[in-house]
């Protein structure tokens, strides 16, 4: 067995401990750096189950106080989107206004060339 292999079988294990594989065992017993591996699994798993019984009270306030912050960030995402939105209609007046003055330039240059006759 192999340390990968191991880690697979002691992350499935609900205890850290591994059981019914004695390929596991035997592996754990001869390979230091498992049994170090193990080791912090099992403290690990003890501080998250110690953690499953504290109760955090939050201050008085920091609930508005969150709720005002998310509202805050809503409000500049929407100004944001709402900008961006109207940057492609920006650009695309320019583009029409660019190709309407080329249109002119070249209307003025082709009839530079000709005549135009005056009537009277």
């Amino acid at each position: 067995m192999r340390c990968e292999e191991l880690a697979e079988v002691v992350s499935a294990s609900d205890e850290g401990v591994v059981v019914d594989d004695w390929r596991a065992r035997r592996h754990v017993e001869t390979c230091l750096r498992c049994q170090a591996e193990l080791v912090r699994y099992r403290k690990l798993v003890r501080a998250l189950r110690a953690l499953r019984g504290d109760l955090l009270q939050p201050e008085a306030g920091l609930v508005a106080d969150v709720m005002a912050c998310l509202e805050d960030a809503g409000e500049r995402h929407a100004l944001r989107s709402l900008l961006s939105g109207h940057k492609v209609a920006y650009v695309g007046g320019l583009a029409v206004a660019t190709a309407g003055a080329a249109g002119a330039f070249v209307i003025a240059s082709r009839t530079r060339g000709r005549r135009v006759a005056l009537a009277g």
